[in-house]
């Protein structure tokens, strides 16, 4: 099985159809006042660092950084059910978290729901630990991320 992580600067097809699988699965079990994923116009600016994941080619999953001042935020972190368990999840995150420190970035941020469980265990597993709300959502209504988890790792 070969994996590769890919940068994507561009709204590609393969882009839109996997931020679209995401976004299917946090519609079916959110409340849109508890989604904080970007779209895909949001994705492809220049503050944000998107990658795709690929099995033996075929698009599997996906990931971005959100670059801010002082740290960068884990966006759109993705994989299609049949790539799980199969570390590519992790592949995707390691070049997240090279591509946030070869910027300088010291601390990577996420928020996940506390619906997530195996996302939960993910980030814990790869040495993420909580923490309070930061950045934008420090401005939100306490009901937006009633259901929210926020998540560090120091990277510097």
């Amino acid at each position: 099985m070969s994996v590769t992580i890919e940068h994507v600067a561009t709204a590609t097809d393969d882009a839109r159809t996997l931020i679209g699988e995401l976004d299917a699965v946090l519609h079916a079990d959110s409340p849109p006042e508890n989604r904080h994923g970007y779209s895909v116009d949001r994705v492809f600016q220049p503050d944000v660092l998107f990658y795709i994941a690929r099995m033996n080619g075929e698009p599997v999953g996906c990931g971005a950084i959100a670059l801010a001042d002082g740290y960068a935020e884990v966006k759109r972190m993705y994989l299609r059910p049949h790539a799980r368990g199969k570390n590519v999840a992790q592949a995707v995150l390691d070049r997240l978290e090279v591509e946030a420190r070869v910027r300088g970035t010291k601390r990577l941020l996420l928020e996940t729901g506390d619906n997530r469980d195996a996302a939960i265990r993910f980030y814990e597993r790869a040495g993420f630990s909580r923490c309070g709300p930061f950045g934008p959502y420090l401005a939100m209504r306490p009901s937006a991320i009633a259901h929210s988890v926020f998540f560090e790792k120091h990277i510097g």
